[in-house]
């Protein structure tokens, strides 16, 4: 461990930069795409350490601390890329035809940067002085050392690049199989309930099972409980209310997804907005704490007393300059959006509301998404939540604004506004979430946290790189639904959940429509979910939970989504159990882990080029080589397929480990 305990270690390097901006790029793709399809992404800091190790292995002289500025930099992949859950609002409203690139950019940009400059203050009070156990961060560090201790951790770290390998071939051939119409790409079944209708469906995805293994098995019960909820509970009454008597077997699904997507789906931000709320009544005390510990060790720095490496941030000067100086650009940005539009007259006052909101709600919403990061892990941090209470105030300050000369030009402006800041605020939030996650694990293997803070900076500039021409490459090729699609070439639309969700709130607050009846129920749902965790925590004692906000997610995502994570969760919870008593256990665990993120890469990236496919061939389905007519035989094949891969992956994983321990 002495490279650990290193007075001056090699950190920022060339070729870690560099490395780590090669694995930002290609898993932000993967991440664009997996947000619009299924509304979550995925911590990519476990994945980017385990490749950097591998790759860094031939040099004698890496250290531990550069290969954490590699899944720092590459960790922004996994957080910065959580815009798409707005971004698509723009063109579903109407008010972009096509993704542009600079304004797509510099949203994701200054925001980023933002991000890290908010949570730096909070790093103490949050990290170093906290008893929070960042998951996600302890997990990586540990894999770091594992990976960095021994010749044995070198070769774990080739193990684990194999994982990632063969979890991503296997979802590519997977997702694939669905392309050339060979299998199903959903398993369902609706039925109808007296005069009204239920059911259940499953998407033919490894990315999503991946996806539930790595949010475990606390998050896929929550998950679980909202499935049942919505479409045990709620769906049954609501179609029951809407009754349709004369209503045919086939039309069973038809009915209930509408009014799913009506009316249930607007209880689950209710629920959403609800948890997110009492999360941030929680944490008033621990922003304050960790301001003032900034200011007081910037006292102490400023006196003459010399911090040790491991403490020193960014000088709180700075992140002050670059806070003021940012709102520069972010005023241009602003500006030129509102350019030449229905708004130009009120150019001046909206601005002005949209940097004091970015400056301001910015702040808020990275202390909650870092204090969650914390908690319970990057990828479980309320970032929907979030999201839902930022479209709605940005829809209230902004409406105030143009409701004097309210038309339907002018609404269509003032939502596309609304939706352009919340983007900008998002970015904020989910740097800040990724921002002190990182910093857990440069504490636990002696980082310097200025040099981790300047990394992740350039991790955000490469991500917002990204962004723009993926998002318009799945937009030319795919469109989103409920936009007006001109141009798409396939015919079957990116749900873009969450992005349809936001555009739907803030055209709600914005046009005086909102359905806050709907919103009200999911409300109390909300706050008896709650008490129901409290009360399961309290008599625990702690070792049981239900979060809120999985559930809430789950009652508003599509079924379609949800259920298999929930199987992914099940799957991962009896994987590791088999694996607790294993002398080699915790390696077949740890690539268990990476065989998931390779599912959920190499799915996502067969997915972006087969938009790449379509647009060059100008065809919808170029792969499809079958009619895709017998539907029942086509869903067991994904059964039974999906069954041996996973299963198989499992297996290699537990032999692999075996051998290797």
């Amino acid at each position: 461990m002495s490279q650990v305990l290193s007075i001056h270690p090699k950190e920022i390097t060339p070729r870690g930069i560099v490395l780590g901006v090669l694995i930002t790029l290609v898993f932000t793709a993967a991440q664009v795409y997996l947000g619009l399809k299924v509304g979550l992404t995925f911590a990519t800091s476990i994945p980017a350490a385990v490749i950097s190790m591998a790759l860094l292995s031939p040099f004698k002289n890496a250290t531990i601390q550069e290969n954490n500025i590699v899944q720092t930099i590459a960790s922004a992949a996994g957080t910065l890329s959580s815009v798409i859950f707005v971004l698509p609002g723009l063109l579903m409203i109407g008010w972009w035809v096509h993704v542009p690139f600079w304004p797509t950019f510099a949203a994701c940009a200054i925001g980023g940067v933002l991000g890290v400059m908010y949570t730096m203050p909070l790093r103490r009070a949050l990290v170093s002085e906290s008893d929070l156990p960042y998951p996600e961060g302890v997990a990586a560090a540990e894999v770091l050392k594992v990976g960095m201790a021994s010749r044995s951790g070198a070769s774990e770290g080739k193990s684990g690049l194999w994982a990632i390998v063969l979890g991503s071939v296997a979802s590519a051939l997977y997702a694939a199989g669905s392309g050339v119409k060979l299998m199903a790409g959903e398993m369902s079944v609706y039925f109808k309930t007296g005069n009204g209708a239920t059911g259940i469906g499953a998407s033919s995805s490894l990315a999503l099972l991946g996806a539930g293994h790595l949010m475990g098995i606390t998050v896929g019960m929550a998950m679980l409980a909202g499935v049942v909820i919505a479409w045990g509970i709620l769906v049954p009454i609501m179609t029951n209310l809407t009754s349709m008597t004369s209503m045919p077997d086939a039309d069973a699904a038809q009915f209930a997804l509408t009014i799913w997507s009506k009316e249930v789906r607007m209880m689950g931000a209710g629920v959403i907005g609800t948890a997110a709320i009492i999360t941030l009544l929680k944490l008033g005390k621990p922003v304050l704490g960790g301001l003032q510990s900034a200011l007081a060790a910037s006292r102490s720095k400023s006196s003459g007393a010399q911090l040790p490496r491991t403490e020193q941030d960014m000088p709180l000067f700075v992140v002050g300059l670059v806070t003021l100086l940012a709102m520069v650009p972010a005023g241009w940005l602003l500006t030129s959006f509102l350019q030449n539009g229905a708004l130009a007259s009120m150019t001046l006052p909206l601005v002005a509301i949209g940097i004091a909101y970015i400056f301001i709600a910015g702040l808020f919403a990275a202390a909650i998404c870092g204090y969650m990061a914390g908690l319970i892990g990057a990828s479980n941090s309320p970032v929907s939540g979030i999201a839902i209470l930022t479209i709605l105030g940005a829809a209230l300050c902004v409406g105030m604004v143009g409701r004097h000369v309210m038309g339907p030009d002018v609404a269509q402006a003032l939502v596309a506004y609304a939706l352009f800041v919340t983007t900008v605020v998002l970015a904020v939030a989910v740097i800040g979430n990724d921002n002190l996650q990182d910093l857990k694990t440069g504490q636990l293997v002696d980082a310097t946290p200025w040099k981790q803070q300047l990394a992740l900076v350039v991790g955000v500039v490469a991500g917002a790189v990204v962004i723009p021409p993926v998002l318009e490459l799945l937009n030319h090729a795919r469109g989103f639904a409920g936009a007006p699609n001109l141009g798409a070439i396939s015919s079957e639309p990116l749900a873009a959940p969450q992005a349809a969700l936001i555009s739907t709130l803030a055209k709600g607050v914005i046009g005086g429509d909102l359905a806050w009846n709907l919103l009200g129920v999911g409300a109390l749902i909300g706050l008896s979910l709650v008490l129901i965790d409290s009360l399961l925590k309290k008599f625990s004692n702690e070792r049981y939970s239900l979060p809120p906000l999985g559930v809430g997610l789950a009652i508003y995502l599509p079924s379609a989504v949800t259920v298999p994570v929930v199987i992914g969760a099940v799957a991962g919870y009896y994987f590791e159990k088999a694996m607790e008593r294993k002398a080699w256990g915790e390696m077949a665990k740890r690539l268990g882990i990476l065989i998931m993120s390779g599912f959920i890469v190499g799915e996502s990236l067969f997915n972006v080029a087969l938009a790449g496919l379509i647009v060059v061939t100008n065809k919808g389905e170029p792969l499809a080589l079958m009619d895709g007519k017998n539907e029942t035989q086509m869903m067991l094949l994904a059964l039974v397929f999906g069954t041996v891969m996973v299963t198989g992956l499992y297996r290699w994983a537990a032999k692999l480990a075996s051998k290797e321990g």
